[in-house]
Order: C-alpha cells, then sequence, then structure tokens
C-alpha cells in the first residue's frame, strides 16, 4: 500500500471514484455531469458523499448514483479493503485526499489527474534508492 496525501479537485477525485468502481456501466449522462456520484453501502467497500444536499438517482448494479450539491466530504473503500481513501473540502471545489492507496487505484489517481505521473516517479525512484541501500544491489526498474 502507498500512504497518499495531496490536493485535487472535487472533479478529479469524483472521477477517480468511476475508474475505480463504475465506468463500464456509468449512463453517459451521468459520467458527464459534475454533481453526479457513485455511492455504495459499508458491505461492499464503502463510498459515502457527505454534502449540503443529496437526491438519489437510482442504482445500477451495486451502485447508487446520488446527485450531490455543496459536497463536504467522501469516503472511498474499496471492496477488497486495500484502498481507503478520504476526500475533505479545503475551499470551494479543492479538496485533500489522504488515505492508503492499491497499486490498481495508483493507476486510477493517475488516469484521473490526482496524482501526477512525475510526482509517482519520483517517489517511487526514492523507494528505490531506500531499498537499493538497504539490501545492497537490488534493481529496480520503471518503464513508461
Amino acid at each position: 500500500m502507498v500512504r497518499i496525501e495531496v490536493r485535487t479537485t472535487l472533479e478529479r477525485f469524483r472521477r477517480f471514484l468511476i475508474l475505480n468502481t463504475c465506468f463500464s456501466f456509468i449512463p453517459k449522462g451521468y459520467l458527464n455531469d459534475p454533481t453526479i456520484f457513485p455511492e455504495r453501502d459499508a458491505s461492499e467497500g464503502r463510498i459515502y458523499v457527505e454534502a449540503v444536499s443529496k437526491l438519489d438517482l437510482g442504482t445500477i448494479r451495486n451502485i447508487r448514483f446520488i446527485k450531490a450539491l455543496e459536497v463536504l466530504g467522501i469516503i472511498y473503500r474499496s471492496k477488497s479493503g486495500n484502498t481507503h481513501l478520504i476526500w475533505r473540502q479545503v475551499r470551494g471545489n479543492i479538496g485533500k485526499v489522504s488515505g492508503e492507496a492499491s497499486p490498481n487505484s495508483i493507476v486510477n489517481l493517475i488516469e484521473a489527474g490526482v496524482l501526477s505521473k512525475s510526482v509517482v516517479k519520483k517517489v517511487l525512484s526514492q523507494l528505490a534508492e531506500k531499498a537499493e541501500g538497504e539490501q545492497g544491489s537490488s534493481e529496480f526498474v520503471i518503464k513508461s
């Protein structure tokens, strides 16, 4: 697991949620509407949106789609339990994401624009240097 603490927009985190949970079946109109979010019960990996106003739009598979206004926070836990991230509003639509993410979630965080590839490469190179110092001649290669 990788520890995450970054600032990002609400829209980028919403895109991450969709990529990680329902991209293959979300209605196109919902995908392009920045006020529509997926939610899921805790028994299947919790996704909860804390907002001033929420309207239930219906359920597809195990995902409940909601229209949310003035989002204050989002709690995301994957089905496997390997990813647990929280987005908290800092100002307007900017918030702080913190928690732990699995390798698959890291890929989707990059794809959604929450993490930049350059930051991830920098962290990986630092981890490789640390591992090299501890274990001698271990080799770590990143290809893009």
